[in-house]
């Protein structure tokens, strides 16, 4: 596709802007096709957008827009709902927009702003991709009549994931080279599709938080994005704690607190016994009715070297005391009236009620197991 870029108009139109007030940002453009169309400007945030200004185009074809940021902030310049740009414009930048009312979106320039710059290079290339690769899915669907469509899907395939390497490749290279950009905000949230994020590196996305996070605190976007990274560095140490536990731990981590009298107790304790590690909270209904069951569950099984290590997650005492009496636990109840975050973390409790079910030499042998499936499965193993 042929690009626009036409010299003279936007020599003329960067000249002016330079005349505005350096305090504000401002942006002139001439959108040829378009005159007496209206041009919309609208603040983009992080999970909605917000209408700020609107300007009928002149017989020219030019608009302009002004307002003023502290910090990078993602605008959308809009013909409609379907026909738009994105822009990321500072403080006293002076942005020059030029293209086509019949295709802005996909065929435009943008001088004046750096950053403004970068995200149409970054969404130029996925525009690219995503072409190349519905070419490839066309292909796939149109030829599954072809006497040898097997080995042309195979090829295609091959293609497709070539095609999506590099993509991939290209833009964590992108977040690399620009991690102070808030350009790179934009990298990182772009998508092959509605479910598949381009960038899925975490490493990539800790660069840009932290670099991003250190000269714009105040951004919303910059929040956001710090604060999603926290939340998928605490899932991936998690999913890999909970691989551990299901997979090669031999010995279950140990929990040691106090009962309601104080004393403490230590789950390594009970080696040499069957032990279901049951996390609960008082006032956590379900928690309650799965008590119900546990005193069944005890009453057949104690005798036969089934020990319940009850952990509590609860912050107020007499509210736990309280529901141990009402329910008539007579096992082990352990809590530091703080929520037990050690032993939250360590067995990577989501919500209660939550259970490990441990074996004699502490090996984790079932998880999160309903009250009819521990009788079932201690009868199997306790006979």
């Amino acid at each position: 596709m042929k690009r626009l870029f036409y010299l003279i108009p936007v020599l003329i139109l960067a000249l002016q802007s330079c005349k505005k007030d350096k305090t504000e940002f401002t942006i002139t453009g001439k959108i040829t096709n378009a005159a007496g169309k209206m041009v919309y400007l609208e603040e983009l945030k992080v999970n909605s957008t917000v209408p700020l200004d609107s300007v009928k185009i002149d017989s020219e074809g030019k608009f302009e827009f002004s307002g003023k940021t502290a910090f990078p902030q993602f605008y959308l310049l809009k013909l409609n709902q379907n026909n738009f740009i994105t822009l990321c414009l500072d403080s006293a930048e002076h942005a020059v927009v030029v293209g086509d009312y019949a295709n802005l979106s996909t065929d435009y320039a943008v001088l004046g702003s750096t950053n403004s710059e970068l995200v149409r290079t970054l969404n130029y290339r996925l525009q690219s991709t995503t072409h190349k690769l519905d070419s490839i899915r066309s292909l796939i669907s149109l030829q599954a009549n072809h006497s040898d469509y097997a080995v042309r899907k195979r090829n295609w395939q091959l293609e497709s994931a070539k095609i999506i390497k590099d993509q991939m490749d290209s833009s964590i290279l992108f977040v690399q080279k620009h991690p102070f950009s808030m350009a790179s905000i934009l990298a990182l949230y772009q998508k092959f599709d509605e479910n598949d994020y381009v960038i899925q590196d975490l490493q990539t996305m800790k660069m840009a938080a932290s670099a991003l996070n250190s000269i714009y605190p105040k951004s919303e976007h910059v929040r956001a994005l710090y604060e999603n990274t926290l939340t998928l560095m605490q899932k991936e140490k998690n999913i890999a704690l909970s691989k551990a536990l299901q997979t090669v731990a031999v010995n279950s981590p140990d929990i040691t607190l106090p009962d309601p009298y104080g004393q403490p107790h230590s789950l390594s304790a009970l080696r040499g016994k069957y032990v279901l590690v049951q996390f609960w909270s008082a006032l956590d209904r379900n928690s309650r009715i799965m008590n119900e069951a546990l005193v069944d569950l005890n009453g057949k099984f104690r005798s036969r070297g089934l020990e319940i290590f009850q952990v509590s997650v609860d912050k107020n005492k007499n509210l736990w005391v309280n529901a141990i009496s009402k329910d008539k636990m007579s096992w082990i109840n352990v809590g530091d009236m703080k929520g037990s975050n050690q032993a939250v973390v360590s067995y990577n409790i989501q919500s209660v009620p939550s259970n490990y079910l441990l074996d004699r030499e502490g090996k984790i042998v079932g998880k999160n197991l309903t009250a009819p499936e521990l009788n079932k499965k201690l009868t199997q193993i306790l006979k």
